[in-house]
């Protein structure tokens, strides 16, 4: 028998069947869509668990345009004559969101557009229909041009349903790909309600009481709840880790790992990739890492494939911000052991961090962690489960990276604490010095390495300074002037006459403590333009002071202010102050 090759990155369903790639077979997740009356179906799973390559696999299936139906011939779903009868009977509306990820609101929408506007270019067809009004035309063309409003977007959805009715006197089908990513970026880059907003009209007015849906089927990582996203359809159907429905469509199962290894003939052991990549529990069933299983397939080695596919930003600034009965958690859980939590299946991001039980919602849901002997609360709605660490993939993940040092009780805590103090008491030398050392001896090339390093480096101050969350009010990525500035820390010990309302009362015009404003300006330097160390901090000065990132600080009646300009090259870095 002739070893097929692997589809490491491969998500399209149709190019893996005619590429004869190796295909898990997960056609009877047709069965589940079609086959249930629901209108709309929502599947959060962990990230590069098989959603896309699911809904691809939908799209063939439901697509009128051509014929697909070799695809399925040799599936397990060909066998299902009654589904087998709705294949290639439905336009298909077919969109992604995996990749709306800005640091701006602006860009995000600009992101949003661009992937609508790519839609309806696929359906650019209907232009030419007789049914379309001059008005149609026009707005059809808008989306197309990227020059429509803000309401001509959040309707697009909708309007394209119809459109295809119009064409086809069949209502379509919508299939939407990783619907929260966006919601995700927003909530990391403080642009939260803004695109919560906006995401309540583009999918509600096209999943609710929309007479042109014959069905649709959205995947995400998280089910977003209380966010007027989700609430007010009557229609929806959330079926995630917790449910048995459908809980062995997405990653692989430990018979279907096994089949893997030995029509791939590999010399890896399957003990050894159960200890490595096995651990998460779908429903009541076993599941495996489907990316970590087929990277270490393809070369012939175990590594940690799923925890270095992202850069697990915001799990970090979660952990950052935890408090003591988390730390004390997550040791018991490096240790091994299990802790017993009452978990929903939904995610509501405001409490993230007023409820610290929110983030072991947060991980369970994120592919973190595992759920075992739970019992579900009707009354309550949530479910009491023993919460641990699923594989040696997320506990290295952990220790090495979700869990920084200073959540460790070692000698790297006091490293830290030192440093943080050397920050806030004015000796800027001695911290550069201690600053620039410790980044060369702890962290590794990949920590900094990619596009982005400074975020890396932003996440470490902001972990750095935690310790000094009783003397300074600490804002991260928040807009300031005209501008964002990376990280501030405001002291409490505010003038008297400040208007502070962000502060506890008793804070206000306090005597002793911190009285200096600290404001961090991260920049990687930028060697493809010919940038030195030098002209950086010349930018990055000049950037701080025409967008004002003081602004806010010197409305406290702050006026010490201390403005550190931190530059990146790799393990490299250099600091100046001002």
């Amino acid at each position: 028998m002739t070893k097929k090759e692997l589809p490491i990155g491969v998500s399209d369903f149709k190019k893996i069947i005619i590429d004869d790639l190796y295909f898990v077979d997960k056609s009877m997740f047709i069965k589940d869509v079609v086959g249930t009356g629901t209108m709309v179906l929502l599947y959060p799973r962990p990230r590069r668990f098989g959603k896309t390559l699911n809904l691809s696999m939908l799209k063939y299936f439901y697509d009128c345009n051509e014929d697909n139906s070799q695809l399925f011939d040799d599936l397990e779903i060909s066998k299902e004559e009654k589904i087998m009868k709705k294949q290639g009977k439905y336009p298909v509306i077919f969109i992604t969101l995996k990749d709306i990820k800005a640091e701006t609101l602006e860009l995000c929408f600009e992101k949003i557009y661009s992937e609508i506007s790519s839609l309806y270019s696929s359906h650019r067809k209907l232009l030419n229909e007789s049914f379309m009004s001059k008005w149609d035309i026009e707005y059809f063309e808008s989306i197309l041009s990227k020059k429509g409003n803000y309401a001509d977007f959040t309707a697009s959805l909708k309007n394209l349903s119809q459109y295809l009715y119009e064409h086809y006197k069949i209502n379509p089908v919508i299939l939407i790909d990783e619907y929260d990513t966006p919601i995700h970026s927003g909530y990391y880059n403080g642009y939260y309600k803004e695109i919560v907003s906006f995401m309540q009209g583009f999918l509600g007015g096209a999943l609710k009481d929309n007479v042109y849906l014959e069905k649709g089927v959205l995947t995400g990582i998280l089910r977003v709840a209380k966010e007027s996203i989700f609430s007010d359809l009557n229609n929806i159907r959330v079926l995630t880790i917790l449910n048995q429905e459908s809980a062995n469509r997405f990653g692989f199962t430990e018979d279907e790992v096994g089949i893997l290894l030995k029509e791939s003939g590999s010399i890896l052991n399957l003990s050894e990739i159960k200890n490595m990549y096995n651990g998460y529990n779908f429903g009541g069933i076993d599941i495996y890492n489907p990316w970590s299983i087929l990277n270490s397939l393809q070369e012939k080695n175990f590594g940690h494939y799923w925890a270095n596919s992202s850069g697990n930003n915001l799990i970090k600034t979660m952990c950052q911000e935890a408090d003591e009965s988390v730390k004390e958690d997550l040791e018991i859980l490096l240790q091994g052991g299990k802790i017993k939590k009452y978990i929903k299946d939904s995610i509501i991001f405001q409490e993230l961090q007023s409820d610290q039980n929110a983030i072991w919602n947060f991980f369970l849901m994120c592919g973190y962690l595992r759920y075992d002997d739970y019992i579900l609360n009707v009354e309550r709605g949530d479910t009491n489960a023993d919460i641990s660490i699923p594989n040696k993939e997320i506990f290295t993940l952990f220790n090495t990276t979700i869990v920084p040092n200073w959540f460790r009780k070692t000698e790297k805590t006091d490293e830290l604490i030192n440093l943080a103090t050397l920050l806030v008491d004015g000796d800027f030398e001695e911290f550069k010095k201690e600053f620039i050392q410790y980044c060369q001896e702890s962290f590794s090339y990949f920590d900094v390495s990619g596009q982005e390093p400074e975020k890396f480096y932003h996440a470490f101050v902001l972990g750095m300074i935690t310790c000094l969350r009783d003397r300074y009010l600490i804002k991260s990525n928040r807009e300031t002037g005209y501008g964002r500035s990376d990280l501030m820390l405001i002291p409490y010990n505010l003038p008297p006459h400040s208007q502070a309302r962000d502060f506890p009362p008793h804070l206000w015009g306090g005597q002793g403590g911190a009285n200096k404003g600290i404001i961090f300006e991260f920049k990687k330097l930028n060697e493809a333009r010919g940038e030195t160390f030098e002209k950086a901090f010349r930018n990055g000065k000049r950037q701080l002071l025409e967008k004002q990132y003081d602004i806010e600080m010197k409305g406290y009646g702050i006026e010490k202010i201390t403005y550190i300009i931190a530059v990146f090259k790799g393990k490299e870095v250099m600091l100046e102050s001002f």
